[in-house]
Formats: structure tokens, sequence, C-alpha cells
């Protein structure tokens, strides 16, 4: 099951299979569907995560 957080005022979904977040709970749920799956995850949804960067420029 896709769990929802909150980031500052956005709403985020993580896959709990591999921990990727997304904007939209769509992906998030594709995601965890394709990993139980495969046992892998797609590069295709992958694409489709938020990315964080902590303190790199």
């Amino acid at each position: 099951m896709v769990r929802e957080t909150g980031k500052g005022s956005t709403k985020l979904y993580t896959c709990e299979e591999c921990g990727l977040e997304f904007e939209e709970k769509f992906w998030a749920e594709r995601c965890e569907d394709y990993d139980r799956e495969h046992n892998a995850c797609s590069l295709e949804i992958a694409s489709h995560a938020v990315i964080e960067r902590h303190g790199i420029e």
C-alpha cells in the first residue's frame, strides 16, 4: 500500500517496496505493482520520482 507523506506544503506518495517518492499517487501505485511483480524497479516509472538534493550543488 502506498504511503502518503507531507513535506512542507507538498504531499508525496511513497512506494513501500523501494522507497521512491512521487507527487502523483498513480505513479507510486504503478511503482509498487511493478516492483512486486518483477522484483526490480522500472526506469520509466522511476523517472517520475521526486529527486531531492541534499546539499548537492
